[in-house]
């Protein structure tokens, strides 16, 4: 079963290092081989996982060659799924550089980069973005529509574990209830003796 992911990202040169590496024939096994494609299209748990982001990183290119790294973010739901190989989100004013819709402007190639650090998982994805400029008079400057060429699970080895404020804030207070309710009945007992 070829892997979408590989037959863009394994490049001669990629190919090349992981022979030097000792990697290459694991990768040739598991990535490499077959007629069906894989990680072309999102199923359930790609869904999931997407649905749930807050915030993600994507890379474009500029004319001279140099990648750009922009930090976009949200609420859960803001990065939208429309179908199997097809994201949404809106773009809001920012600084005001314009660097990723200028190199998208010539060069239509992303690549992003999804964390999810209280669980360790990591998304990475290969696509075609376009731009589509919002006749929306509000806070929406642009919609940005990826198509997924591939995408990829990484290695959670090295993912710091990290949780979110909302979620802290919510399992303190769960804490501090729990922690009241054991006080109530603890006095309740003391005055029953």
């Amino acid at each position: 079963m070829r892997h979408a992911f590989a037959n863009i990202a394994f490049t001669p040169a990629v190919r090349e290092i992981q022979a030097r590496d000792g990697s290459r024939a694991q990768y040739a096994r598991a990535f490499e081989s077959g007629d069906e494609v894989r990680n072309a299209e999102f199923g359930p748990d790609e869904v999931a996982f997407i649905r749930a982001q807050r915030s993600f990183y994507m890379a474009t290119v500029s004319e001279t060659g140099w990648p750009y790294v922009q930090h976009r973010g949200g609420s859960p739901g803001f990065l939208q799924v429309l179908d199997a190989r097809t994201l949404s989100f809106k773009d809001l004013p920012g600084n005001r550089q314009f660097i990723s819709v200028g190199n998208l402007a010539r060069d239509d190639r992303v690549a992003m980069i999804l964390m999810d650090y209280a669980h360790r998982h990591r998304m990475k994805l290969l696509g075609r973005l376009s731009v589509y400029e919002s006749a929306d008079t509000g806070r929406t400057e642009r919609e940005m529509r990826i198509h997924v060429e591939a995408f990829d699970w990484n290695c959670p080895k090295y993912i710091p574990v990290r949780f979110e404020a909302e979620d802290v804030q919510q399992a303190l207070q769960e804490r501090d209830r729990r922690i009241a309710e054991l006080e109530a009945q603890l006095a309740e007992a003391r005055s029953a003796q």
